[in-house]
């Protein structure tokens, strides 16, 4: 899948309207009783790049972005501002925030995750896009650091650390990150006059699995 490590301009995505979605398909029984399955073990987001613009120039920048990407041909980062830390949205990312593994003493490697919790249950989601020199590290309660002690794949987002963590040893991380993204759609429509006016063009953007 082709892919451009390039975020799409953050003061335009500020004020975007969207967030996860879930696929459930659900079959009524003549009982009335309801069976419930997902095809997707992980969510997909969605959302709306017109709500962010402000003005001309916003959207000569947008439209500059479109066609750098060839509209729906090639993805890109899209930084989410309600979801975009490893921590509280108030809050800076620290090395202990997520709990991504317990080391064995021999994998070194180790893919991001999130997690989001609610009651008992528990969603893990992978963080494939972190933002450059913004992942902190941790194994067993001690912060470790980068390239002395780790070193970090910002397209695939993985840390691999120089020696594995002891048996037992939780690894630990914190971090910024996007959401790969594309455009999903192959035109964008606008009227100058109903722009000035207040009104803004649909430019829907959706999360795509890399």
């Amino acid at each position: 899948m082709a892919f451009h490590e390039v975020r799409f301009p953050a003061k335009l995505s500020f004020g975007a309207i969207g967030g996860p979605e879930r696929r459930t398909e659900i079959v009524t029984m003549a009982s009335g009783f309801e069976e419930r399955n997902t095809p997707w073990i992980h969510s997909r987001r969605r959302f709306d790049a017109g709500m962010g613009l402000r003005s001309l120039d916003d959207l000569s920048a947008v439209v500059a972005f479109f066609e750098a990407r060839s509209g729906q041909l090639h993805g890109f980062r899209w930084k989410d501002w309600s979801d975009h830390k490893s921590c509280a949205p108030s809050a800076a990312p620290r090395f202990g925030d997520q709990v991504i593994a317990i080391g064995d003493g021999q994998t070194r490697s180790y893919a991001l995750t999130k997690a989001y919790r609610s009651g008992a249950n528990v969603y893990l989601r992978p963080i494939a896009k972190p933002v450059r020199n913004s992942v902190r590290a941790g194994i067993g309660g001690n912060e470790v650091f980068f390239d002395i002690n780790y070193t970090v794949d910002h397209v695939l987002g993985r840390i691999t650390f120089n020696e594995a963590p002891d048996v037992g040893a939780e690894v630990t991380v914190g971090y910024e990150f996007d959401v790969p993204v594309r455009f999903d759609t192959d035109r964008i429509a606008v009227s100058i006059s109903s722009f000035q006016a207040g009104q803004v063009p649909d430019i829907p953007v959706v999360e795509v699995r890399v």
